[in-house]
């Protein structure tokens, strides 16, 4: 199959979107489809060895959207590129992310003769730009024959907001690669990912447990941005693929104090499938990747914000062995439901059901 992939936002800052829209094209790459992905980027994009099939399409413009800056394009130059790459491309099927925002995707939902595929990755309480642009988006929605949200906050919202009725197919990771050994450091390990600039990471919070905490783990932040320098903290900045999975295998502890804006967790899953111990602030996505209601959750959550609280539990897990290692097992076994074999073989089928089985 013939494979056109969108994606909206710029590969010149690496974001979960991003990534998981290349590891799709991976997959299927290795399938033996032939796969072409479009996105936003420069020369800084090229410099991280994108694969070849990645066409770039210049520059983007910082917007605020879903809480947070999305680097977007949008435009004359962003039409020209969409419309080279599709009639270039001869797809299949084309399949367009997040097309809710001012992006590639949209355009690309506007020209697409092909067959559309779109998934939806974000969510939000409320959106005013969303509410302003609905007379609009709903026509284009219709072209789109079948839909993927990537978590149920992410489908809730779409039905709620602009109708339709998409899959829940969640993001994959590749648990092979990033199976860890665990730290051979007699101090505790903890690992942090998420840019250091970005408030709703939650990394003051992270920090101010710290400060709190009994123990005096070791601490590694992966993630662009500034920083004041922190006693026992190790900043990395950002950090290759490879580099990131070295570290999570070596932690043994993952916190991910988000204050908000997540409408799934993938970096919970790439730490679960590490060998980390999860601990995540309780957002609504994160209590569902870690399964938090069952009798075997896969994470340990803590009110957001909540600083003294997460000390209290990271002291518990850097004491108690038996605890931590139990968190590991349940972890583990969780993020094999998201290995990109698995997720791959849904979003096919759904590809196969957009294009009438060809």
């Amino acid at each position: 199959m013939r494979i056109g992939m969108v994606c909206p936002y710029s590969f010149d800052y690496p974001g979960g979107v991003q990534a998981h829209i290349l590891d799709l094209a991976r997959v299927f790459t290795e399938e033996g489809h032939h796969v072409e992905v479009l996105g936003p980027g420069t020369e800084l994009a090229r410099e991280q060895d994108l694969p070849s099939y990645v066409t770039l399409s210049g520059p983007a413009v910082a917007l605020s959207y879903n809480g947070s800056t999305a680097r977007l394009s949008f435009g004359p130059r962003a039409f020209r590129a969409v419309r080279e790459f599709l009639n270039r491309g001869n797809f299949d099927v084309v399949h367009i992310h997040e097309p809710n925002a001012p992006s590639l995707s949209l355009i690309t939902l506007m020209l697409a003769r092909e067959p559309v595929v779109a998934t939806y990755h974000a969510s939000a309480a409320r959106s005013l730009a969303l509410t302003i642009a609905r007379p609009f988006l709903r026509p284009l929605l219709e072209r789109i024959q079948a839909g993927i949200s990537v978590s149920e906050m992410s489908r809730r919202w779409q039905v709620e907001q602009l109708g339709g009725d998409p899959v829940l197919i969640p993001n994959g990771v590749d648990t092979g690669r990033l199976r860890g050994k665990g730290s051979a450091d007699k101090h505790a390990h903890i690992a942090f990912l998420g840019r250091i600039d970005e408030p709703r990471k939650g990394l003051p919070t992270l920090l101010s447990a710290l400060q709190l905490m009994e123990t005096s783990p070791r601490v590694t932040v992966i993630g662009g941005g500034e920083h004041e320098p922190t006693p026992g903290v190790d900043f990395v900045g950002r950090v290759s693929d490879e580099e990131k999975a070295a570290i999570l295998g070596s932690a043994d502890i993952y916190v991910a104090p988000n204050t908000g804006g997540e409408s799934f967790g993938i970096v919970l899953v790439e730490a679960m499938a590490a060998g980390c111990a999860v601990v995540a602030s309780d957002l609504e996505a994160f209590a569902a990747v870690c399964d938090a209601d069952s009798d075997e959750p896969a994470g340990e959550l803590f009110p957001v914000g909540d600083a003294r609280a997460l000390a209290t539990i990271l002291d518990r897990l850097v004491r108690d062995d038996d605890a931590r290692a139990a968190l590991i097992s349940a972890g583990r076994k969780r993020a094999e439901l998201y290995d990109w074999q698995h997720v791959a073989a849904e979003v096919m089928d759904v590809y196969l059901t957009a294009t009438g089985g060809e």
